[in-house]
């Protein structure tokens, strides 16, 4: 079943009905064909009572106005020196812009009003240079743009503040849309860009918890021109100012809105606070989820077959990590009845979606966690597949079966698998 099918977006319209979600649309986008159908999915999330406000860059269009009308642009995005020429440039671009969103929301029949809701003042000298009529986002008008929403509109914000005395300034789309999301409390802020986000070695890299994307900033740090660093820095801005999650989709491609917010994997990138993963008790309504991941591990041979009583019988011993209250991950840790200071981490499984995502690791710590509180001195593991990453990544050491306790040794031989059998003392 594809994610945007009908039902597969029904089985998340209850966690977003209601929800505000502040999308920060580069002016590529916008001036590109698949534009069109980025607005059918706006109006799918309409349809399904979903809050959104739009804002929108305009350095695409500031570009090709500058040529028709021969003027050089001191700057395009709203974070260099604005002089009085770009200034105009940017405003004829903005709200050019401002009005084709409208153009192409009545087409969906839905309703829209331009606002002038982001209060900017000057940004003043950087770098000893006067950035002259660039602004600094300041804070928004809450109250104007929720009397908008609460109509049944969706707000457009063009990348333009404005301060107390009528000054106009050009301000940068992407921050102006962190600063809204911030003080609306949005549950998302969403980057559409016309990039999908991080790639590592050819991998796209869909999650990244708050200090997981500091740590990447950080490493990247010296690559200020990279537009996927500059996005990543402000959805952590996004995500350590009460925004439960930033998006980076690209916007270039068909329906990767709806993949993107109706799908445990994804298609972009994600910068998730700390509130969205979850590694918890399993509990009885998990037993069903813990099972598909074992019947699809098992297919392949790296854990043993259990049924779904079987897996009942010991729910107690299972911990799992959740996405979007989805269960992608699950791990089991063992006590041993026969000797108490052994335990077995058993049932190591990350659905296929998410691997490589570190989910493994997380799982693995969890469980280690968990058997120093029960007082457990020696986790062993048996592994025929991933004994790898017990090793190198776990700090694991191979022994021998006859180290098991009794009980578990006798089913290890009558197994047949020849697993190998890995320790770890606390």
């Amino acid at each position: 079943m594809r994610p945007t099918d009908l039902r597969g977006i029904l089985s998340y319209t209850t966690r977003f009905r209601g929800r505000l979600f502040v999308l920060s649309v580069d002016s590529q986008v916008i001036e590109d064909e698949n534009f069109k159908n980025l607005l059918l999915d706006v109006s799918v999330l309409r349809s399904l009572n979903m809050k959104l406000i739009i804002v929108h860059g305009a350095s695409t269009r500031m570009k090709m106005l500058s040529e028709r009308l021969s003027v050089t642009l001191s700057d395009s995005d709203g974070s260099g020196i604005t002089d009085e020429a770009t200034m105009e440039v940017s405003l004829l671009g903005a709200f050019q812009l401002s009005q084709k969103i409208l153009e192409g929301l009545s087409e969906v029949d839905l309703r829209a009003a331009i606002t002038n809701a982001v209060i900017a003042h000057p940004s003043g000298i950087v770098d000893g240079k006067d950035h002259g009529l660039t602004g600094r986002v300041e804070r928004v008008d809450r109250e104007f743009l929720e009397n908008v929403l609460d109509s049944g509109a969706i707000p457009v914000v063009p990348p333009i503040g404005y301060d107390g005395d009528g000054q106009t300034f050009r301000v940068h789309a992407d921050h102006a849309a962190v600063q809204i999301a911030r003080e609306l409390r949005a549950a998302k802020v969403i980057f559409i860009g016309t990039s999908a986000g991080v790639n590592e070695a050819g991998n796209l890299s869909a999650q990244f918890s708050v200090s997981e994307a500091e740590a990447y900033v950080q490493q990247h740090a010296g690559n200020h021109s990279n537009d996927v660093i500059q996005k990543m820095r402000h959805g952590l801005r996004a995500c350590l100012n009460g925004v439960s999650r930033a998006h980076l989709i690209d916007g270039l491609k068909d329906e990767a809105l709806l993949s993107e917010l109706f799908s445990n994997e994804g298609v972009g990138t994600m910068i998730y606070a700390n509130d969205y993963e979850a590694i918890r008790p399993a509990l009885k309504k998990d037993v069903r989820a813990i099972r598909r991941l074992i019947k699809n591990s098992a297919v392949d041979q790296e854990v043993v077959y259990r049924s779904e009583e079987e897996v009942e019988h010991v729910i107690d011993d299972f911990y799992v990590f959740e996405i979007d209250s989805n269960v992608v991950g699950c791990v089991a840790v063992h006590p041993s009845a026969e000797q108490p200071d052994k335990g077995e981490l058993a049932c190591l499984i990350v659905a296929e979606a998410h691997a490589n995502q570190g989910i493994g690791r997380k799982l693995v710590e969890f469980a280690e966690q968990k058997a120093k509180e029960l007082e457990i001195k020696f986790l062993y593991v048996l592994s025929t597949r991933a004994f790898n990453f017990f090793q190198k990544k776990g700090g694991y050491q191979e022994s021998k079966p006859e180290e098991l306790p009794p009980a578990r040794q006798t089913a290890y031989f009558a197994s047949r698998r020849n697993s190998r059998v890995l320790v770890k003392p606390f």
